[in-house]
């Protein structure tokens, strides 16, 4: 193990440079814009435009705990300055996808804003509506925030899907290829545990790049056998081939996604087993589970009832939010949004309870009407 890391750690080192490096958030996100615009136009003055700040900040406080894949469709109110965040956890390397859509044709526009959260909560992409699909590869298994908020005065629905999958192509060819051992499973009667996955396949099947990348070792020996390593492109994550019947490549070759590294074979300590390759990803810090990385069922969530999220919910019975507080029976509560377990919706005190189908009555009158005495600047170029 310690020959791997100072293996790593050399590699690292010849892979970085003295080229500044551009700062991504250099260049201010459309939320951040969005919120200049109210301030060029002293709206952030007024009691809506200081509502609208401040709720973007008090969504991040009080984020909305979610399982992935997920799915909801949501309605945000004109009439009120609204945002919601949604908080869940994230496996290094995963690649998330969120399909953001408004079903309303008008200019209706949300800001979406990723972060991760740790000691700080830290910015990591900005997007709106006008790309309705984008994604990030999880570099750091934590826990990630998205907040969604509309511009002001603006109303009207919108999907929102998040869908996990690997972040790099599975290494090895052929619907004939399996995992059948996993990250973490005995080995030598309990001594150590695997630091890989074994992925089963027929002797001589192609093992294949996973990503875009450099060899930077091409080995035989020991346990792995015949093996090689590659270093991703523009990165310090290196992938593992070991138990190859054959090498296919040469040290310092530069290779693309798809291409075979190898074949694979039972060499080294497997060579009383089924062909199979040994896959492992490797930091800097050592080896991380891989079956993330190239896992290749994609999750997605199934879809959700349709509900008229317009109106407003009277709470049933006591029921506590996600944070522990008690909320009395027949609170009247804002819809925001509906899942598979129920509604997202808003207490008169702006906290936010998730509450299921059965444990609310939809009144026949919303509790606001929108507004209208600030409809000319719904949109604000």
């Amino acid at each position: 193990m310690k020959k791997i890391l100072s293996y790593l750690m050399a590699m690292a080192l010849l892979g970085s440079s003295c080229k500044s490096v551009k700062n991504i958030f250099a260049n201010k996100t459309p939320h951040e814009k969005y919120a200049d615009k109210l301030e060029d136009r002293h709206l952030d003055e007024t009691p809506e435009g200081r509502q609208w700040l401040a709720v973007s900040k008090r969504a991040l406080e009080d984020p909305q705990p979610i399982q992935l894949p997920y799915r909801q469709n949501g309605y945000f109110h004109a009439d009120r300055a609204g945002a919601l965040a949604l908080e869940f956890n994230a496996d290094f390397g995963e690649r998330i996808t969120f399909d953001l859509a408004k079903k309303t044709m008008n200019r209706f526009v949300i800001f979406a804003d990723l972060f991760k959260q740790d000691e700080k909560t830290t910015r990591l992409l900005s997007a709106d509506t006008s790309a309705n699909q984008f994604s990030f590869e999880v570099n750091e298994t934590g826990t990630y925030i998205l907040r969604l908020q509309p511009q002001l005065f603006n109303s009207g629905d919108y999907s929102l899907s998040i869908s996990v999958g690997p972040s790099l192509g599975f290494p090895v060819l052929g619907s004939k290829a399996s995992v059948g051992s996993y990250w973490g499973d005995n080995r030598d009667a309990g001594k150590r545990s695997h630091e890989g996955i074994d992925i089963f396949a027929p002797k001589l099947t192609p093992a294949v790049a996973g990503a875009d990348g450099v060899v930077t070792g091409v080995k035989e020996g020991g346990l792995g056998g015949k093996t090689v390593w590659l270093r991703i492109k523009d990165g310090n994550t290196f992938l593992y081939y070991a138990h190859l019947d054959k090498q296919l490549v040469q040290e310092g070759q530069s290779v693309k996604q798809g291409e075979v590294v190898g074949l694979v074979g039972n060499t080294g300590n497997a060579k009383h087993t089924p062909s199979h390759l040994h896959f492992g990803v490797y930091t800097s810090e050592g080896p991380v589970n891989p079956l993330p990385f190239v896992n290749r069922t994609i999750k997605t969530a199934p879809a959700v009832a349709v509900k008229n999220l317009s109106g407003s919910l009277k709470l049933l019975k006591a029921q506590k939010t996600a944070q522990g507080v008690l909320v009395k029976a027949n609170t009247e509560l804002l819809p925001l949004a509906v899942n598979a377990k129920g509604y997202l919706a808003e207490l008169p005190d702006g906290n936010i309870i998730q509450t299921p189908f059965t444990a609310v009555k939809v009144l026949p009158q919303p509790i606001r009407q929108q507004a209208q005495k600030l409809a000319s600047v719904a949109t604000i170029k």
